[in-house]
């Protein structure tokens, strides 16, 4: 259960940019289970690189404990998804979403390389807030419709409390911190 848990955690935290990525694709074809776990496993590992370049660059504690959060729990998913898929016989298989989601990530990695204090903290939890917002989006109508495997599809289901529960604490973050909430 704990695995499936984390499965569905990392799934639509690594799958933000899903909808948009598969719809530039051209014609809008429905991702299938291996592309879906390959968009996953690159998606964890993207969330997992900026927390670690937030723990570095960070002087706020809070930023801080949210971004040992968000290595813990995606490293958890990439183990549970790595787990899965071979369980399943799923590899992971790029997309055009993956690289979609990797290059959008290394222009936003430089960003963030090139901000530091007050700025380096705003742009990171607004980038969180908007990426868990996209992700649940991407899980509701993209990832979990497209899942033709019924424990990937549970798996897919199951992360939604987890993901919202990032998605409330980068926006409390946001808050306090005086950021924008309609990034």
């Amino acid at each position: 259960m704990k695995m499936k848990r984390l499965l569905a955690i990392g799934t639509m935290a690594s799958l933000l940019i899903a909808p948009c990525a598969f719809a530039q694709s051209g014609g809008g074809a429905a991702p299938s289970d291996p592309q879906i776990v390959g968009v996953v496993t690159a998606a964890d590992q993207i969330d997992i690189d900026a927390a670690k370049l937030a723990l570095k660059k960070t002087k706020n504690d809070q930023v801080k404990q949210f971004a040992q959060q968000m290595i813990d729990d995606h490293m958890n998913l990439q183990k549970s998804v790595n787990d899965l898929g071979k369980k399943l016989k799923v590899k992971p298989e790029d997309s055009a979403t993956s690289k979609s989601l990797k290059t959008d990530a290394a222009a936003e990695m430089k960003k963030l390389r090139g901000l530091s204090g007050k700025a380096f903290d705003t742009e990171y939890i607004n980038h969180e807030v908007a990426y868990h917002q996209q992700v649940l989006d991407a899980a509701g109508k993209v990832l979990i419709p497209s899942a033709q495997n019924a424990e990937l599809k549970s798996a897919l289901q199951g992360a939604a409390p987890l993901l919202q529960g990032h998605l409330q604490h980068a926006q409390q973050l946001q808050s306090s911190m005086g950021g924008s909430s309609g990034k």
